[in-house]
């Protein structure tokens, strides 16, 4: 099975981690992932898998003809291409398969969220990069969030690339790593992750899981009884003779007791 999941970005919230502390958590919609397409080496020159998510009111003809090849009868909004090793990652999935959220990733495991940054339009040197700014006395009246000089002199003359100036801010892919899953809401479709994640309200981030959180320790699984005399015996209190005879008593004891009373 694959690694990676795809959702959408919720509300914050908080929870709990497995430490017991109460902590800011992110709420992550994980809906069904479908899979529309399955490469290998062979044909393709590498291995990956094509999942998709999300609704669409419609889409256009070549994505509805690649949907009804892989067998999906939903317009999918997000597809996304997750590359794996080897065919042995593939784990035999197959085009349609549908991947639930439980079956990646579960409370405890370590995870890294990649996602697209909030767009901040055109913003100066001093909110893009942390400039300084200018010194506020000395006559300087207007250079307080000024860059400063930009250039390298006679040699060579010129400014270089990659130089860090006053630009679009934002609307690029970050990745946030060490993330830890709080709690997984199979009802809901909700994986709750400690901290905050990449993107805006709305928007597709990728969950990858990357490990387990170190020291954490699962809690022990509810086992099913098998003895089906103590169905709804559980809260039942015992009553006065039971209570006597496992005391060592008699039943005659008792109503003599309730007798003389």
């Amino acid at each position: 099975m694959i690694q990676t999941i795809l959702g959408i970005k919720k509300e914050m919230s908080s929870g709990y981690d497995t430490r017991g502390r109460r902590v800011a958590v992110t709420k992550i919609l994980v809906e069904p992932n479908f899979v529309a397409q399955v490469k290998k080496a062979d044909t393709d020159g590498y291995f990956s898998v094509q999942v998709a998510t999300g609704s669409k009111k419609s889409v256009k003809k070549p994505q509805k003809g690649h949907f009804k090849k892989a067998g999906v009868s939903e317009n999918l909004r997000f597809i996304k291409e997750v590359r794996v090793s080897s065919e042995e990652d593939l784990g035999g999935i197959e085009k349609g398969a549908e991947i639930k959220a439980e079956q990646v990733v579960k409370q405890g495991d370590e995870v890294k969220v990649t996602g697209t940054e909030k767009g901040r339009g055109f913003q100066g040197g001093v909110r893009r990069h942390g400039f300084h700014g200018g010194p506020k006395t000395h006559g300087q009246s207007d250079r307080h969030r000024a860059p400063g000089s930009i250039g390298t002199g006679t040699t060579p003359g010129r400014v270089l690339k990659g130089k860090k100036m006053a630009g679009h801010m934002g609307s690029e892919k970050a990745t946030t790593r060490g993330l830890e899953i709080i709690q997984v809401d199979r009802a809901n479709n909700i994986v709750s992750i400690k901290g905050a994640v990449p993107g805006p309200y709305g928007g597709l981030v990728i969950i990858t899981k990357t490990g387990q959180i170190k020291g954490y320790t699962p809690p022990p699984e509810e086992k099913p009884s098998d003895d089906e005399s103590l169905e709804g015996k559980e809260n039942e209190v015992p009553s006065d003779v039971e209570q006597m005879e496992a005391g060592g008593g008699t039943v005659e004891e008792v109503k003599t007791e309730e007798e003389t009373k």
